[in-house]
Order: C-alpha cells, then structure tokens, then sequence
C-alpha cells in the first residue's frame, strides 16, 4: 500500500460480465482503447449502463472504467461498513491518488502500458443501499454552499490498453490549465 510520500499504486482490479453491482476481484484485468475493460458489462463506445442506454443508446460511453480510492474504504470501514475493492462496482482501487480533487481530463497511467482519462464522477445510486443500508448516504456530503459532494469514485475512457495488475503504479498526467473540476457523468 502506498503511504504519504510512495507512489501511488493499484490496489486492487474487478470486472463483470454482467450487469451487478459488486464485481469480484481479478488477479489482472486486460483494458482496451476506446472499450473500457475487456469482459466489463460496462465496457464500450457507446454507453452500456442500463438507465443510460433507455434514455439515448447512441451516448458515448464516458464511464468505461469506474476507479474507487482504497482511501474511501478505509473511511467507510470506520463508519460501520465492510467493503471491500469491486463491492462499490469499480474496476479499478487506487492507493494514494487524489481521485476526487483531480480535473477533468486528467490521464492516469496505470502499469506499464494502460492509460485512461478522467471524465466525470460516479454520482452514487440507490443500488449501494443492496449492499449495505445507509452506503449511498455515507458517500453522498454537501459543502457549505449546501452543493452535492459525490463520494463514490471517478469514471474515465481508456486511451491506451494494456493489462492492469494490484501493485502497479499510478502515474499521474495533469492536463493544460485552466483545470475543469469534475461533474457527475
């Protein structure tokens, strides 16, 4: 695991073929250029999430590969929850990356070869209550100007492929100023 001042790292990998919440760990999951994960019942161009594709099929597919910091799970497991990496149905744990104060655009190398590009948070669903009651609420704040504070991890395209493992490095690429926070997608 990394700590405060080591690299940040993969911290743990999940996919589903199908469409659940919780995805079970992988020992490596293979992401694909434009697709997402391969296998992922969320991967592809086009959007593939269930109330997305009834409201517009033909939507691009801005959520290929959802990424969860192990940070959030320690916090929760402190507040009476057990969740563990893919429970909150991400592909990707991260250790020791920022995820939620990252901008817009921001390209994560994950491994050797794999990059994905931030795009949006996950704006947290009822479905997190199926795993325990009270989750949703648990990943959901509001800020002094009473503004939702979305919780639950980030989505991301995957730009270049490659097989992602637990214990890979993170390497972070800023883009350009001037950064644009992000917004639920």
């Amino acid at each position: 695991m990394a700590g405060k001042d080591s690299q940040p790292v993969v911290e743990g990998v999940s996919s589903s073929p199908t469409h659940t919440m919780s995805k079970p760990a992988q020992p490596v999951v293979t992401l694909v250029a434009g697709h997402g994960v391969e296998g992922d019942a969320h991967a592809g161009a086009t959007v593939k999430h269930r109330s997305r594709v009834r409201a517009d099929p033909t939507q691009p597919n801005l959520r290929q590969v959802h990424l969860i910091h192990g940070e959030l799970h320690d916090r929760l497991r402190t507040e009476g929850f057990d969740v563990a990496p893919g429970q909150m149905g991400e592909n990707v744990t991260t250790r020791g990356v920022p995820l939620l104060d990252l901008p817009v655009g921001t390209r994560l190398r994950l491994g050797s070869d794999a990059v994905v590009e931030l795009t949006g948070l996950r704006n947290p669903c009822g479905q997190l209550n199926g795993i325990a009651p009270g989750l949703q609420a648990t990943v959901l704040d509001r800020d002094a100007d009473g503004e939702l504070i979305r919780q639950g991890g980030v989505m991301s395209v995957v730009l270049e492929g490659g097989q992602v493992r637990p214990g890979d490095p993170i390497t972070i690429t800023l883009p350009d100023r001037p950064h644009q926070p992000l917004r639920p997608v």
